[in-house]
């Protein structure tokens, strides 16, 4: 690892399958924005050059692929947008708004762009990111430590990296966890499949702001951690970051046509102002890097694609300067998997040691492990929930990137149904082993999304996510009933999916 410090800059890219459940305003329409206003402009670096580390979901890939997308995300530029534009400047106008209707004017710019750039690409949105995609994840992101047994995770797993394969994407072992979950007992599964490292928050284990969350760990079994440090992303994604700025763009004030021409601090949006603001943001934050790693180090800032361009809309002109204003103070950004390949890690127990004997928070407390023996971790057996490990070993906590770091935003009183019910039908289809059928497997996986409970939790798209976890459940009832018999096909979900075999222990 570099003496002088480095940063690695992980884009985790990932949408709920979408694609044919709804439209508007819970919908494929979040998948034709997220490629209208991340995928597209973040290309456009990636394609001159850009270090950035970017994971890509299978979930997500197999949407960019099946059959019509190209042809309704250009119908969404071309009819919807256009006109939905076209209407609120004349709205403005006529009420006296010349200032905005002149912003949504000028945004509707974007989407023209998008147009353009996707014709001129084969309409291809997956083959453009495919080659820099080098890390990928579970299937259909189901955060892994809440799965009931490893015969289940091994399914979610296994299905997602030969997914990646299948498609030629670039892997070296990278494996992002869904929302960042990890539990010690699913370490054997992910080196099984040829997973090398992991990203994961550990800002509670080992301290905020704690040097060790510069360094990789090497865990009992394995496979390196690699965290992902807090003080550094809270500067892009918490309440006080860079896009809560007065200038910046207002996701949340829309036109009736769900357009934005206001700033967060409710004044007519100025794109060039907040353009300017990019420039200084980004050089803060180089600033800011440079300190923390002032004395080497690897800092891995992980921030979600999708919050770029689409929920910040300067988020991907802030980090083309920041590519720029590292290049000129002379803060290496560095692929992930490069920067591993150099890296010295620390041991698990001498990381655990390093934190001192108060390691063990009260979220770790409250995560009840289960200790585990090794009889009953190969046989596939339930699981508690927790880690498991060498006899006599001191386990990392489950942990997760949610807003307690533990499993509560997945599992907490709000979606408790929801986690159980996933679990359940786990154990269902595990039973039928090498006899489940494609369907089946496919409804477990599309059930055990991790994008379900996220929405209920935090109160995101109505009534939207709950009926998309009961359709898949009521979907896999009739899978397991009637096996092969007819029902409403999925559309492209998990088309690489693994023989059954994978359920056998």
């Amino acid at each position: 690892m570099s003496e002088r410090g480095e940063l690695a800059l992980v884009l985790h890219s990932h949408m709920p399958y979408v694609e044919g459940f709804g439209t508007w305003p819970f919908g494929e329409e979040w998948l034709w924005e997220a490629m209208a206003t991340s995928y597209l402009p973040l290309l456009e670096l990636l394609e001159a050059g850009a270090p950035l580390t970017l994971s890509l979901t299978p979930v997500l890939a197999d949407q960019l692929e099946a059959a019509g997308v190209g042809e309704r995300f250009t119908a969404f530029l071309r009819d919807i947008r256009r006109e939905t534009h076209a209407r609120d400047v004349a709205g403005l106008r006529e009420g006296g708004e010349t200032v905005l209707a002149d912003e949504v004017a000028r945004a509707a710019g974007d989407y023209e762009r998008a147009d353009e750039r996707f014709a001129a690409m084969g309409a291809d949105m997956l083959g453009g990111l495919l080659p820099h995609a080098a890390w990928t994840s579970s299937a259909t992101h189901a955060v892994l430590p809440l799965l009931a047994t490893d015969a289940g995770a091994r399914l979610q797993v296994a299905t997602g990296i030969d997914a990646h394969r299948r498609r030629g994407a670039p892997w070296r072992g990278g494996f992002w966890l869904p929302e960042c979950g990890h539990a010690s007992w699913l370490e054997p599964l992910l080196l099984e499949a040829g997973v090398r490292a992991s990203c994961v928050d550990l800002t509670d284990v080992l301290g905020p702001g704690a040097p060790a969350h510069l360094r990789p760990l090497r865990t009992p079994a394995g496979l390196l951690l690699v965290p992902i440090d807090r003080a550094t992303i809270d500067l892009v994604w918490s309440e006080a970051g860079y896009p809560a700025h007065g200038a910046y763009r207002d996701y949340h004030h829309h036109t009736v046509h769900d357009h934005r021409p206001w700033a967060n601090d409710g004044s007519p949006y100025d794109h060039e102002a907040a353009l300017r603001l990019t420039r200084m943001h980004a050089a803060d934050f180089v600033k800011r890097v440079r300190a923390r790693v002032a004395d080497g180090g690897l800092c891995v800032c992980a921030l979600d694609t999708e919050l770029l361009g689409h929920w910040w809309y300067e988020g991907i002109a802030w980090l083309g300067a920041v590519l720029d204003e590292a290049a000129r103070r002379g803060l290496a950004i560095v692929h992930l998997d490069d920067a591993l390949e150099r890296s010295d890690p620390i041991e698990q127990a001498a990381a655990l040691r390093s934190r001192g004997a108060g390691w063990e928070t009260g979220a770790a407390r409250a995560s009840g492990a289960v200790r585990e023996t090794g009889a009953a971790r190969a046989s596939g057996a339930v699981r508690g929930g927790g880690a498991g490990g060498a006899s006599g070993s001191v386990d990392l906590p489950v942990t997760s990137w949610g807003t307690r770091r533990d499993l509560s935003t997945w599992d907490g009183p709000a979606v408790a149904d929801l986690a159980w019910r996933a679990r359940a039908a786990e154990l269902r289809v595990v039973a039928r082993g090498a006899e489940a059928s494609p369907r089946a497997l496919r409804e477990l996986l599309a059930l055990q999304a991790s994008d379900w409970a996220f929405m209920v939790s935090v109160g995101l798209a109505g009534p939207y996510p709950r009926e998309r976890a009961d359709g898949h459940a009521s979907a896999l009832d009739g899978a397991l009933a009637l096996d092969s018999a007819p029902l409403a096909a999925l559309r492209n979900l998990a088309p690489h999916l693994r023989p059954a075999t994978l359920l056998v222990p």
